[in-house]
């Protein structure tokens, strides 16, 4: 893994077609983005309260039952990017899962959605390609690169769907790394198997990608 500038796309990615690919999300997978986002909330003078597997409608102002606007939750979101991007913590064991596949030979992509104003601070917080919308394309797209095992995780059911339906091949596995949002969050374990915890999942991403664990 290593960063890519603002005008990097799937296409100028090193992929090794001899080697196992995983494509992995980064919030609520890598990072714990609600929890960062949280604070940033927090610190303009709102509060976020995890009631649904949501992000604007989570958003309220203080003692008030209706949650705030959607275009002001847009825009608390878009200056987070902003200013606070690199203001989020690691999910517990991803980097350490990470590193240990790579040392097994395992290429890794990191594969996220985010404004496109995030390109620099995100880039500075880790390795990963900007992606906007379903991320089916980007997947089929970088699984046709190599002709070893591939594997991607996500913690929303659409990007797994669209993985599946433009990349039947590739393993899908869900992860939700805040434990406030696991029970909130939609999943469908006969299409993507659920793991939410990094030693687990790395065991299982070790099987589906065919590489001896460390």
């Amino acid at each position: 893994m290593r960063p890519l500038d603002a005008d990097n796309t799937c296409a100028s990615v090193e992929i090794d077609p001899e080697k196992p690919l995983l494509i992995v999300d980064v919030d609520e997978v890598l990072a714990l983005f609600m929890h960062g986002f949280g604070r940033f909330v927090a610190a303009r003078g709102y509060e976020l309260r995890v009631d649904r597997f949501a992000l604007f409608q989570n958003i309220y102002r203080h003692g008030e039952s209706e949650h705030l606007d959607l275009a002001s939750g847009r825009t608390l979101f878009d200056d987070f990017f902003r200013f606070a991007a690199e203001d989020i913590d690691p999910a517990p064991d991803a980097a350490h899962s990470l590193r240990k596949l790579a040392h097994a030979g395992v290429t890794i992509v990191v594969l996220t959605n985010a404004p496109p104003h995030a390109r620099e601070p995100r880039s500075r917080w880790l390795a990963k390609i900007i992606n906007q919308g379903v991320k089916g394309a980007a997947i089929a797209e970088l699984a046709a690169r190599t002709q070893k095992p591939v594997a991607f995780v996500d913690d929303l059911i659409g990007n797994l769907d669209s993985a599946a339906e433009a990349a039947p091949h590739v393993s899908r596995f869900q992860l939700v790394a805040d434990a406030r949002l696991r029970g909130l969050a939609p999943c469908a374990p006969d299409r993507h198997r659920r793991i939410d915890h990094w030693p687990q999942l790395y065991d299982a991403l070790a099987e589906a990608l065919g590489v001896n664990l460390p």
